[in-house]
């Protein structure tokens, strides 16, 4: 096995979106990754892989990816395989964005307290790297999508003052980089929804 850290950021590399177990619905929003992956490829010069992979977290493969996508509306469970493969992708270098789709939040969390029982999950200041970055979040997270009156949150777990895992809750970007016709949501939501996963892609491989 070996750590992310260790590979070199290639033209071609891929991302993956995370299959994990509990019966919650890892495959929400399709379309999301790819469209993501183009808009970085068209606006911010990466050179990624056009489609993302598929990767559990108990697979060898996951420390192939320098970013891993998760994202769903229900229950998530990681095996102490997983927690361990997770731990040691994340400590070595790896990136994990979790995107709560409305519904993950409750499963999600003790998981992570699971993952990082010594580590606080904790709110991403206005001025980190990650609002930053290429695009300008002055107020931070962007909302896209309106379900509980809630502002969205941006929350995180830490390593050598690295963002490593990066939760968003109460925004749902995967939403606003799906297919335009799947929400119907304006051009100028998308927008944003796009160049906050540009910041969080550029983040992950430069930081």
């Amino acid at each position: 096995m070996f750590l992310i850290c260790t590979l070199p950021k290639v033209h071609g590399q891929s991302l993956a979106v995370l299959k994990y177990d509990g019966g919650g619905d890892w495959y929400s929003n399709p379309t999301a990754m790819k469209n993501l992956i183009e808009f970085c490829n068209e606006q911010i010069n990466t050179s990624l892989a056009p489609e993302p992979m598929v990767v559990h977290p108990e697979d060898p493969a996951l420390f192939s990816y320098p970013l891993v996508h998760m994202t769903g509306h229900g229950n998530v469970v990681f095996s102490d395989e997983a927690l361990n493969n997770l731990k040691t992708y994340l400590m070595g270098g790896g990136f994990l964005h979790i995107d709560d789709n409305y519904g993950m939040k409750s499963y999600i969390l003790p998981q992570i307290k699971n993952l990082f029982p010594n580590k606080e999950l904790r709110e991403i200041p206005l001025d980190h790297p990650i609002f930053n970055v290429v695009y300008k979040f002055p107020n931070g997270l962007p909302k896209i999508h309106e379900h509980d009156g809630l502002p969205p949150q941006a929350l995180g777990i830490f390593h050598d003052n690295r963002l490593i895992l990066l939760c968003t809750f109460e925004s749902d970007l995967g939403d606003g980089w799906e297919d335009q016709v799947v929400h119907n949501d304006p051009e100028e939501i998308r927008l944003k929804a796009l160049k906050m996963g540009a910041n969080i892609i550029k983040y992950a491989f430069e930081f």
